[in-house]
């Protein structure tokens, strides 16, 4: 009889390409975040930022990124806060 596995907790992915976008929504309130101004490639540093997420750190950005859901939840840029309205979308490494 096999032996029962107790699931593993989510492993975060090691890497993140995050992209900077200039803007939350187009004039008509649409969810359009324009063209992409920079990316970056972030890895994770082993530790969790302030938001309590897993923290990546790479070419001049710091993120807490929610392993789940892929969302940015905290952000610095070149070690400063992003410009207002600006956003930040992450997308897994393969």
């Amino acid at each position: 009889m096999p032996t029962p596995t107790t699931p593993q907790p989510h492993e975060p992915p090691a890497r993140y390409t995050v992209a900077i976008k200039p803007r939350a929504a187009d004039a008509a309130g649409h969810p359009d975040h324009g063209s992409t101004l920079r990316t970056a490639v972030v890895r994770a540093t082993g530790g969790t930022g302030a938001s309590g997420y897993p923290r990546y750190e790479g070419d001049g950005v710091a993120a807490d990124i929610d392993p789940r859901s892929g969302a940015v939840e905290a952000i610095t840029l070149d070690g400063g806060e992003l410009p207002y309205g600006w956003v930040a979308e992450a997308a897994p490494e393969s």
